[in-house]
């Protein structure tokens, strides 16, 4: 039972405080079903992030719509952009 206490308490202080993180940087990227998806950490030495940065998969496909669209009408971009299947809400991050 007092093992059960203290482990509840452990777990309690580690929600309500966090993780103590030591200070650097990181980037990690995992494979998405559209690319890849990446996470640039920066920390200061606190619970909290200094900086988060979240590379989205459609990020890339956006930034390649110049060289695909060139040379083409503007009617052809709406289509470019369709079959890109770029979701928008996830490249405002």
């Amino acid at each position: 039972m007092k093992t059960s206490m203290e482990a509840l308490i452990h777990h309690f202080k580690l929600f309500s405080q966090g993780f103590q993180v030591p200070p650097g940087s990181t980037y990690t990227a995992i494979e998405a079903p559209k690319g890849e998806f990446g996470v640039y950490l920066v920390s200061d030495g606190s619970s909290k992030p200094y900086r988060c940065k979240i590379k989205a998969p459609g990020f890339a496909h956006l930034a390649a719509l110049d060289k695909l669209g060139k040379n083409h009408m503007l009617a052809d971009i709406v289509a470019i952009i369709g079959t890109l299947d770029v979701v928008f809400g996830e490249i405002d991050r």
